[in-house]
């Protein structure tokens, strides 16, 4: 089945610059969003990086800290969908 054909909403096709916050002694994995809609994304991340099931996706040019939980991961690529938001975590600098 085509990703596309899970999929309850259209996502909008963006090319943001983010950050995975993941909260373990405030470590940061940089991220790109390639499609986006109000309940979750489709982000780009190294192929080694280490990305937990849950955590913050801090959207600069957004200015949000989405809550966010991986629903599916292939290769680079990372879906989430978001439970929330919450400010900007103070210990961030981005």
């Amino acid at each position: 089945m085509a990703e596309d054909e899970n999929r309850d909403k259209r996502r909008q096709r963006v090319f943001k610059g983010a950050t995975i916050l993941t909260g373990i002694t405030n470590s940061e994995v940089t991220c790109t969003v390639r499609n986006m809609h109000d309940g979750g994304a489709e982000l780009m991340v190294s192929i080694d990086a280490r990305v937990p099931d849950e955590f913050l996706l801090y959207v600069p040019t957004d200015g949000i800290a989405y809550k966010a939980v991986v629903r599916w991961r292939r290769e680079n690529r990372i879906g989430v969908m978001f439970t929330g938001t919450e400010p900007k975590p103070h210990w961030h600098y981005g």
